[in-house]
């Protein structure tokens, strides 16, 4: 990893956690410099203790799937390290089945299920564009939520 705010903040965590594991991730949330500002403070701020994204794209990409103790640098828009999140719990469920309770912990708009589901199909639907695939309603979603563990 490059980015220099990543690597200090995992140093600086290395330093007062010694059992820290020896991976991490680091990314940001949303598909914008907007988005992910504004989600990050959602989690900063404890709003946003959850997050969803599309199994398939693990698959195409022959990435693993995050996990649970699973650390993340979490990056704003500008691509700087702003906090790090622990992986508590995972789940891999059909979109359609996604609950209200999931949609309420990732802390966005009015935090309803219909929001959530407007939302992230619109959201899946751009990342699917990209690939040339279309959004089902049946697509597995990597259903996580964290903690956060530095900032």
């Amino acid at each position: 990893m490059k980015n220099q705010s990543v690597i200090n903040m995992w140093n600086e965590f290395c330093k007062t956690n010694p059992a820290a594991p020896e991976t991490y991730d680091a990314w940001a949330f949303g598909d914008s410099k907007e988005s992910a500002d504004e989600l990050a403070e959602l989690v900063f701020d404890g709003t946003k203790t959850a997050t969803s994204s599309l199994h398939l794209l693990y698959e195409l990409e022959n990435e693993e799937l995050p996990y649970v103790g699973l650390h993340n640098v979490i990056l704003n828009g500008k691509e700087q390290a702003v906090g790090m999140i622990e992986t508590t719990s995972i789940e891999l469920i059909p979109f359609h089945e996604v609950s209200a309770e999931h949609a309420y912990l990732e802390g966005e708009g009015d935090r309803s299920l219909a929001y959530w589901r407007k939302v992230h199909e619109d959201f899946f639907a751009r990342e699917l564009k990209g690939i040339k695939r279309e959004f089902e309603e049946d697509m597995l979603i990597v259903c996580e939520r964290f903690k956060v563990v530095y900032r």
